[in-house]
């Protein structure tokens, strides 16, 4: 184990990192500091005129994705970071483009999401700790909207007649909290309004950071808050937030939020941070803004899919890239040693210990992820991110499966040596740029009906053998077909943990029945969700909460953070 390794944590290596003035970082990418609409030295907001259709149809977009992951997970942000450190020392001036972290991960077991050990963005205490406000905007507009639906349901003025029964929009906010799932609102007599059965979600599920990250500028973001669908009135006919007139304000809130966030990475190239939906129930990737704004600057860039190929990669590929109309010319697998031997079967608190065993036996989980790339018309390229704890063996053991599959492999080293890790990644990613000829190949039409579409990602992505729509879920779609969402996308709320929607079938799952409990619909995100398994939008804090290794001193300088 280096020395690096031994005594630095990611946030020690943040906190002894000179940053530059964002403007130096602006200036590398042809940004003038009238532009900048600064957040103190290392953080600023980009203006969206600056997006520009002719360089993103000449940008090379990178997407980085991953196997299924340990409960851990297996680093694709410091993947990503890495691979963007790597490209750059090789000439090949590039943008990584991220999602923003939410802090309930980061008080609670996951910890924050601004890479790690030398591939990490920096200010790192800052992107993980309130950044631009962001997060607190999208929890004001969407409470504003609940605000609104309650006043309406208690008014006698301007009534829209909703049927308090068919409200499902909850509150949200940016925390893990387990005692606001289920709630009752309105008690207190008349004065507390009409008392309903209710909830909060996490700020990160809400259907307004879903919108957000799909809009392209405000005038399309107030549309689409527009066609929230909200519920019905008590003679069955479908209400939307646009209604209620609430779009304009709610845009009005957004207006920051909307902009893009510059930052830097550990080696001073520009970084890019943006929306944070989570990928088990939402889209899982940054904004189109961010990523048109990363094309616009750089002729690369490297971006991220949340969870595994199954997940984030695939909403990536049918939903972002079906509104924004771009397609990555590179897709990388980002595969460890431990994730495979835990889906060969060995025990999680013993995947530091060698085991070829499993390790080969959890190499099928691979493999399909492998095939799921392979659906879209492109090759993938392994990039095996190394811990301490892998033996060469068990490295060479990856490395000649992915060589008799045919597929580009290299090991990443940018945890520990930054973009001095993953040139060889970064190379042989060039090598599948250039083999790239045309655009991927969606795994659905989105003129299929919504079965169909839930049909095919359930076969050829997950591996299933059929999929049993319960009675509530052929109810939705009834509703679906009403409200006009039929030649949407879906964004299906599954389970991280595998491949099918039961959390414990590791490896690869077959001859297994995906069951659809219901539908739910995102009229504003211009998506339906068909629910699989038990999702939870308002996750619980462990045992033993992050935050409490969290603390300040006098000088400001904050300690315990991962």
């Amino acid at each position: 184990m280096s020395v690096k390794q031994t005594y630095k944590s990611d946030l020690e290596i943040a906190q002894s990192t000179e940053l530059k003035h964002i403007k130096g970082i602006a200036q590398s990418v042809g940004i003038s500091e009238d532009d900048l609409e600064m957040y103190g030295k290392y953080k600023a907001k980009l203006p969206l005129h600056l997006v520009n259709e002719e360089k993103i149809a000449q940008s090379t977009l990178i997407l980085v994705t991953a196997m299924t992951p340990t409960p851990a997970g297996e680093g694709k942000t410091t993947t990503s970071i890495g691979l963007a450190e790597g490209l750059n020392k090789l000439g090949k001036q590039t943008t990584v483009v991220l999602r923003e972290p939410s802090l309930g991960p980061v008080f609670g077991m996951k910890g924050g999401a601004a890479g790690g050990g030398y591939s990490q963005v920096v200010p790192m205490e800052d992107i993980n700790l309130h950044f631009t406000g962001d997060f607190a905007a999208i929890e004001k507009a969407n409470n504003l909207l609940a605000a609104l639906i309650d006043n309406n349901i208690q008014t006698k003025t301007n009534n829209l007649g909703i049927d308090p029964r068919t409200v499902e929009w909850k509150r949200v906010m940016d925390m893990n909290d387990r005692g606001l799932r289920n709630i009752v609102t309105g008690m207190g007599g008349k004065s507390g309004g009409m008392m309903r059965e209710t909830g909060f979600n996490i700020t990160a599920a809400s259907e307004i950071m879903a919108i957000l990250c799909l809009a392209k500028d405000i005038d399309d973001l107030k549309q689409k808050i527009g066609n929230i669908y909200i519920g019905d009135t008590f003679d069955g006919k479908a209400v939307f937030a646009r209604d209620l007139g609430a779009q304009g304000a709610m845009a009005a809130l957004l207006k920051d939020a909307i902009k893009p966030n510059l930052v830097q990475t550990l080696e001073g190239n520009p970084a890019i941070i943006h929306g944070g939906p989570f990928a088990n129930i939402a889209q899982g990737t940054n904004s189109i803004i961010a990523t048109k704004m990363g094309m616009s600057l750089t002729p690369y860039v490297v971006t991220e899919a949340g969870f595994g190929a199954d997940l984030g990669a695939e909403k990536f590929l049918n939903i972002k890239c079906g509104y924004a109309g771009f397609s990555p010319k590179a897709i990388v697998v980002v595969a460890t040693v431990r994730a495979l031997k835990y889906h060969g079967g060995q025990k999680l608190e013993d995947l530091k210990e060698k085991n070829t065993m499993h390790l080969v036996k959890g190499l099928v989980n691979l493999e399909k992820h492998l095939e799921n790339v392979k659906l879209y018309g492109v090759q993938p390229v392994v990039s095996v991110n190394r811990f301490s704890s892998d033996s060469d063996e068990e490295i060479e053991i990856v490395k000649e499966r992915c060589a008799e599959l045919g597929v580009k492999v290299a090991v990443s080293e940018g945890w520990e040596h930054g973009g001095e890790g993953t040139t060889q990644l970064a190379e042989e990613v060039l090598k599948a740029v250039e083999e790239c000829t045309q655009p991927f190949k969606p795994v659905y039409d989105w003129n299929w009906s919504v079965e169909d579409k839930i049909e095919a990602v359930a076969r050829k992505v997950y591996g299933a053998r059929e999929v049993e729509f319960l009675p509530k879920a052929k109810q939705n779609l009834k509703k679906i077909a009403r409200i006009g969402l039929s030649d949407k996308p879906i964004c299906i709320a599954k389970t991280q943990n595998s491949l099918s929607d039961d959390p414990h079938e590791l490896g690869r799952p077959q001859n297994f029945t995906l069951t659809v409990r219901e539908i739910e619909i995102a009229a504003g995100a211009g998506f339906c969700i068909p629910i699989t398994g038990n999702m939870l939008r308002m996750p619980g804090l462990p045992a033993v909460p992050a935050a409490i290794d969290m603390d300040i001193d006098n000088n400001g300088k904050i300690s315990g953070l991962s």
